[in-house]
Parts: structure tokens; C-alpha cells; sequence
């Protein structure tokens, strides 16, 4: 018997298990950050009395939730007693680029999309998303009904300067023309596509709640005088103007007939000489592991899937688009760009 086999049979079955099972660590984190814990020690360590009072908390409950955090690694104990952060609860703090507090809170879509998984058995049962049984509606009509979520889950897409920054560069976008961003959420992308051609204009389409966050945030960015929003669904006629259609991280929202129309209602916009770029995050060629939970997480929230690029361009065909280049991004993310074929 080698050596490992020996270790592991010292182990007991829930040592074995722990770093698969383990569902109090991942919640508690999810959890400070919705109160902003990280927040507050930003000026320094303080103790479980001040956090509380800073949070409307219970001093005893957050002593003890940071306490088995920073058994976990995150956040540091001092001799005083008092907590501190360390660089992994500093990605925790509502300031920092990574957006890593917004994508775990608690209250907000980040958190609520990983509770969805309480339904995971229905999922498994039936092939349907978990999401209507966990919270009462389809994913979709959810957000709709919901306007705080909604919000939340536009704040979590526009998360992570590090993926928009590589979703920008994903694509040698024209020096000029107009440029739309289909389904863009609050145009992180588009702001950052625009800053970076000056001589480029931009079109935002998603939902009229979503688009009016979105024109705010352009015009935050000094971008009001080169872009336009349209609050619509994709599943209606696109404005037809655009050099350039944009989805991106959109598809994999849906199964193949409603990713189809979407793709459908590109190319019928585009013409004959505008241009389909797709961008997806997930490529099955770069990290497995994370696309097969992508692939999942999907299914369980809104009936969606992660596709292979061959996938992809099967969708294209069958809405009329060819495919005249295919790229992989610094992140490993896909871009295909498409062109609407002359027969279709």
C-alpha cells in the first residue's frame, strides 16, 4: 500500500468529502459580503462589537462567522482580538475591480443565483430549471417583476473589469459605423468599445428598465453624443442600422430554438453587409471543469446551455449566418464573427 492510499484510509469519510460538501463557508462569505463587512475594515482591524454596529448585526454571530472564516483563510484574527483583512477578504470590499462583492451578495442576484441550486433535485428530475421552483416564477419573468433584482443581476453582468476588458478585445472592431450591442445590459462593453474608437458609434438594446440604467451609465462615461439606447426585446425586430450586432454572453441564456431567433433577429438587421459578432465566456477547449458547472448552472437557472464552438455555428446556419472567423481571447473566451448569407 503506497503512501497516500494509507493517508486516505486514516481519513474519515467526511474528511474526504469536506472540500465537496462544505456549504457553511461558501454561505458565510456570501453573507459578510451583503452586510460589506470588508468595508468597514478598510481604515483598519475592528472588533465584532464595532462590525456589528456598523452592520445592524448581531456582535455574537458576526464573531463567529469571522472567526471560522479566517480559519478558512479569509480575513486575519489579531492578538487583540480585532479583525482585519487579508488579500483574499480585500476581494471582498465593495470598491475593489473585481466586482467580487456584488457577484456574492447575499441579498442581491449574485447570492439568490447560487440559492437556486436548493432546487437542484427538480432539475435533475424533470430537465427544468430549478429557478421557478426555488422562487416562485421563471427566471425570466422574475427579474421583470422584480426591479430590485433586476437591477442586482444588470450590476452582476457589468461586474469583473478583467472579463470586459478582454470581451472589448476579443474583436477588431471598425474605426467607424455604428456598433450594437444586443441584450448589453448597461453597456459595459459598449462604453468600453466606444472610449477605445473615437470615431465609433453605439447602439444599446435590452429591456426599457435595463437601457435606462444603461444611459446613465454612458453618459457617466461622456459617451451621451456617440450612443443611442432602444428598450426592446431581442425577440422583436432589431433596429437595422448597425455595421456591427453584438451578443455578448447572451446565447448560452437559451435553449437553441429561442438562441436561434436571436441570432435570426441579428442577421434579418444586419443585411448583407453588416456583421454578427458573438462572444461567449465559457470555451470548452480552455478550462473543462468550469464549463461543465457553466453548463449546468445554466440549465438550473434559466433552461440555458453552454455550447462548443461547432455548436455555434450549427445555431449560425440554421439562422442564415456564415461564419468568416473564429478567435479565442486572452481569458479563453469564443468570438465568432458571422455574415448573413446571400441566400438567406
Amino acid at each position: 500500500m503506497d503512501e497516500t492510499s494509507a493517508q486516505a484510509q486514516q481519513q474519515s469519510a467526511w474528511q474526504v468529502l469536506a472540500p465537496l460538501i462544505d456549504l457553511v463557508t461558501p454561505l458565510s462569505i456570501r453573507a459578510v459580503a451583503a452586510l460589506r463587512l470588508a468595508d468597514f475594515m478598510i481604515d483598519g482591524a475592528k472588533s465584532s462589537d464595532e462590525l456589528a454596529q456598523c452592520s445592524g448585526t448581531n456582535p455574537d454571530a458576526v464573531d463567529k462567522v469571522l472567526r471560522h472564516l479566517v480559519g478558512h483563510g479569509v480575513f486575519i484574527q489579531q492578538d487583540s482580538g480585532l479583525f482585519a483583512l487579508n488579500d483574499k477578504a480585500e476581494l471582498l470590499r465593495s470598491d475593489h475591480p473585481s466586482g467580487m462583492r456584488v457577484s456574492l451578495d447575499l441579498e442581491g442576484f449574485g447570492g439568490q443565483m447560487d440559492v437556486a441550486f436548493t432546487g437542484l433535485l427538480h432539475t435533475l428530475r424533470t430537465g427544468n430549471p430549478a429557478w421557478e421552483t426555488v422562487f416562485g416564477a421563471p427566471f425570466w419573468e422574475f427579474l421583470s417583476a422584480n426591479p430590485a433584482m433586476s437591477a442586482s443581476f444588470d450590476q452582476a453582468m457589468a461586474a469583473g473589469a478583467e472579463y470586459v476588458a478582454d470581451d472589448a478585445a476579443a474583436y477588431d472592431w471598425p474605426e467607424t459605423g455604428l456598433v450594437v450591442d444586443v441584450g448589453g445590459g448597461t453597456g459595459a462593453l459598449l462604453a468600453t468599445v466606444l472610449e477605445a474608437r473615437p470615431g465609433l458609434r453605439g447602439m444599446l438594446v435590452d429591456l426599457p428598465d435595463t437601457v435606462s440604467r444603461g444611459r446613465d451609465h454612458l453618459v457617466n462615461r461622456g459617451l451621451e453624443t456617440r450612443s443611442e439606447v432602444a428598450g426592446q426585446s431581442f425577440f422583436d425586430p432589431l433596429p437595422d442600422s448597425g455595421d456591427v450586432y453584438v451578443l455578448n454572453s447572451v446565447l448560452h441564456d437559451w435553449n437553441d430554438a429561442d438562441a436561434t431567433a436571436v441570432l435570426r433577429r441579428c442577421a434579418d438587421a444586419s443585411g448583407q453587409k453588416g456583421r454578427v459578432v458573438v462572444i461567449e465566456q465559457n470555451n470548452p477547449e480552455g478550462d473543462r471543469t468550469e464549463f461543465a458547472e457553466m453548463d449546468l448552472r445554466m440549465l438550473v437557472l434559466c433552461g440555458g446551455t453552454e455550447r462548443t464552438l461547432d455548436q455555434y455555428l450549427a445555431l449560425g446556419e440554421t439562422a442564415g449566418l456564415h461564419a468568416s472567423g473564429t478567435s479565442t481571447t486572452g481569458m479563453g473566451q469564443l468570438c465568432i464573427e458571422f455574415f448573413k448569407s446571400p441566400l438567406a
